[in-house]
């Protein structure tokens, strides 16, 4: 149907995920595990992707490109739908991800198939509910429920499926990737955006204060399960052992609790398996534990202290630990191209931070890591919709940005028209 009725339905829908906004932060809460805070920045951004989604959408479809040529001929470029996308979405950002994903393949042309991870699905269910209310025909978007390990391959050896969007973890994009390769027909793209070994690189230059509040927001909120979260906090030698002071204190002030409570900053972890996962990972480096937040022994549920452990050698850490946990590091001024070196050697390009004051620092920086997402003098978490188009390269993900201007792309096919008009 029309772009223009697929917009009015989108921005209908965007009122009422906002007219139903602490019905769904009360399911977020209880079933993803997440904070009041987080909840609500949650709905937000699925707001905004509404809304900027729609406006992009405008821009890029609602009339044919026309290119030049030779005179006497005519050309132009138009978009058309794929057809049918599956949408894999994850449980961290299950109002947003969830969202973004279907509302650019809709207004794309497209029809869905919206899988949302098995321990969110209440929440997607009550999301779709909102698109029919909106107006969506029923035929454009079908919620599968489920475990992803056994109706995932079911779905995408089918032939009608002509792309998938994906975000989740490195591994299991390779098997949808695999899956994709081995199946009958068309070539399918896939669009990723999985997870990173995210740095944040400190200099002498940097001011402690604010080091200390971006790493705790960028490692510990969420209770560190953001794709985008600070794994490995690499700090200069000259303000190391300062940094990790004021670090270790601000950790240990850190109120982990029920994620209903408005003066909980930390709240649990997804499930058990991601808890012990965690837990482990903390357990094996038990001697090089700097600092953790107290954890109250009233609380028997889910909770995973955020923790701060040392490394001497970033070999150690290769792989992500979806979680509370910072590894801090020590590096030598001199060492700052090794430093670089060592981050692309990881093959993970999601997001970094640069906290300096230093402009040809932060300009080599820049211009020599392969990340998708640079932040300096803030925090690495957050991505505006608009402003700052989110995504990486290598194992963190495909491309292209989502909330930005290149994102509706990939869900269209390119069709050429050419005419002489001489004839």
């Amino acid at each position: 149907f029309e772009l223009e009725k697929k917009i009015k339905i989108v921005n209908t829908f965007a009122q009422l995920l906002e007219d139903n906004t602490e019905k769904l932060i009360k399911i977020c809460v209880l079933e993803a595990g997440k904070t009041i805070k987080d909840s609500v920045n949650d709905l937000r951004e699925a707001v905004d992707f509404c809304y900027y989604y729609s406006s992009e959408a405008r821009r890029l479809f609602s009339k044919p490109n026309i290119l030049k040529g030779p005179t006497g001929e005519k050309n132009k470029l138009v978009y058309e739908g794929k057809g049918v996308v599956f949408a894999i979405s994850p449980w961290n950002f299950p109002i947003a991800i969830f969202t973004g994903q279907i509302v650019a393949a809709l207004l794309s042309g497209n029809t869905v198939i919206a899988k949302p991870a098995e321990q969110t699905s209440i929440i997607a269910y009550e999301i779709v509910k909102l698109f029919f209310k909106a107006g969506l025909p029923v035929e454009s978007l079908q919620l599968l429920l489920g475990d992803g390990e056994i109706i995932g391959p079911q779905v995408l050896s089918d032939e009608r499926i002509k792309g998938v969007v994906f975000t989740g973890s490195c591994e299991t994009a390779k098997k949808i990737q695999k899956n994709l390769s081995e199946r009958k027909g068309e070539i399918v793209p896939l669009t990723a955006e999985t997870g990173g070994l995210n740095f944040m690189v400190i200099d002498s230059s940097a001011l402690t204060e604010q080091v200390v509040d971006d790493a705790i927001e960028s490692g510990f909120n969420g209770a560190g399960q953001r794709c985008s979260a600070l794994r490995i906090l690499a700090i200069q030698d000259e303000v190391y052992d300062k940094t990790i002071k004021m670090l270790s204190g601000a950790t240990e002030k850190i109120k982990i609790g029920l994620p209903n409570l408005i003066s909980t900053d930390i709240g649990p972890v997804i499930d058990r398996e991601a808890k012990d996962k965690i837990n482990n990972h903390i357990n094996s480096f038990k001697s090089k534990v700097l600092a953790q937040a107290p954890l109250d022994a009233k609380y028997k549920g889910h909770f995973v202290q955020p923790t701060i452990i040392e490394i001497k050698d970033l070999k150690e850490i290769n792989k992500e630990i979806f979680g509370p946990v910072i590894h801090v590091y020590r590096y030598h001024a001199d060492k700052i191209e090794e430093l670089v070196e060592d981050i692309n050697s990881m093959n993970y390009g999601l997001t970094l931070g640069i906290q300096s004051r230093i402009e040809n620092t932060i300009n080599y920086i820049f211009d020599n890591v392969s990340i998708g997402n640079i932040y300096i003098n803030r925090n690495i978490v957050g991505a505006v919709v608009g402003a700052q188009p989110f995504g990486g390269r290598g194992l963190s993900g495909t491309g292209p940005k989502a909330g930005g201007p290149n994102y509706l792309l990939k869900f269209v096919n390119e069709k050429s028209y050419s005419y002489d008009t001489t004839a």
